[in-house]
């Protein structure tokens, strides 16, 4: 009896679960599944025939110098952007916490990049830097008396022009999250560190750093995953070039996918899996190491 009743009290939860399990399993679990299949098989738009062909497609993608190529771009991208945009969005939230007039007026005009589609962010970027007599932002260099910049065409500097436009979006975002971690913060803990005598600089590495430890770790954790998955911005603005410099793994893997070889594409996506579970589980092991020794 007591059993059955459990079971009937626990049917309305199991029944809420359901709908999200399934488009879980769905639009996660399952393509995971076929994509780990098909990256053992030989499937192309050119033969009807999918045949098995072993590890034919992962030896083929580590012979490619590309991939190499791509794999160090996403990486370089990930680590940096994360880095700039904590960089910048940290100090920003400090000083809009301290609720200067206007402070709501900036964090919108702050966060406005973030509701924006990445794609129409690219677009928009790839005409400000066009180095063509239309770019905005190498006419009011010309109009200095600089020289033109081909930021998007230039193989030295392409991929950090493109950090510059995902950190220019993505700034916004990070300041929000922080800013809800330091509006949890006491105001008595910075009271009784200035009975003690502290100044701003010991109340920020003694208070506030200790006090974001956990919106630091999420933001840099998620941004990471993210900038991992960076795909839609180098579509919108290089799509990969100038000579494959700004590659990454996603823009590889659907370069592939355009060409209708299924099962190589789908070994990269393999590949592309791989590298941001260990990168995500490196960061959390360094985050949780950090947050012990800051007790």
């Amino acid at each position: 009896m007591k059993k059955a009743y459990k079971v009937k009290n626990g049917a309305p939860y199991v029944i809420m679960v359901l709908p999200a399990l399934l488009v879980f399993v769905t639009f996660f679990i399952l393509p995971l599944i076929f994509t780990a299949k098909y990256s053992f098989y030989s499937w192309t738009n050119f033969s009807q025939e999918i045949t098995f062909n072993g590890l034919e497609n992962y030896r083929k993608i580590f012979d490619d110098p590309i991939l190499a190529k791509g794999i160090k771009n996403t990486l370089i991208f990930a680590f940096v952007t994360v880095t700039v945009q904590s960089l910048i969005s940290l100090p920003v939230s400090v000083f809009l916490n301290s609720k200067i007039k206007g402070s709501n007026i900036y964090r919108a005009i702050y966060f406005a990049p973030a509701v924006l589609s990445t794609l129409v962010v690219g677009y928009l970027w790839k005409y400000l830097m066009s180095s063509s007599d239309y770019g905005f932002i190498n006419q009011v260099l010309t109009g200095m008396g600089f020289e033109k910049v081909n930021f998007l065409g230039n193989a030295q500097i392409a991929l950090f022009a493109i950090i510059t436009i995902s950190v220019w979006q993505w700034f916004g975002w990070s300041m929000v999250i922080y800013l809800g971690s330091l509006q949890s913060i006491s105001e008595e803990l910075y009271e009784a560190a200035s009975v003690d005598g502290a100044n701003g600089l010991q109340k920020f590495w003694h208070i506030t750093i200790p006090g974001l430890a956990p919106a630091i770790k999420i933001n840099f954790v998620t941004s990471t995953i993210s900038g991992l998955k960076i795909f839609d911005l180098i579509l919108a603005t290089t799509n990969g070039g100038p000579a494959h410099q700004t590659e990454t793994i996603l823009s590889l893997m659907f370069s592939k996918f355009s060409d209708g070889n299924y099962g190589y594409a789908s070994a990269f996506g393999m590949v592309f899996l791989l590298v941001s579970m260990l990168v995500a589980a490196v960061m959390l092991g360094v985050f949780k190491k950090w947050e012990d020794r800051l007790g």
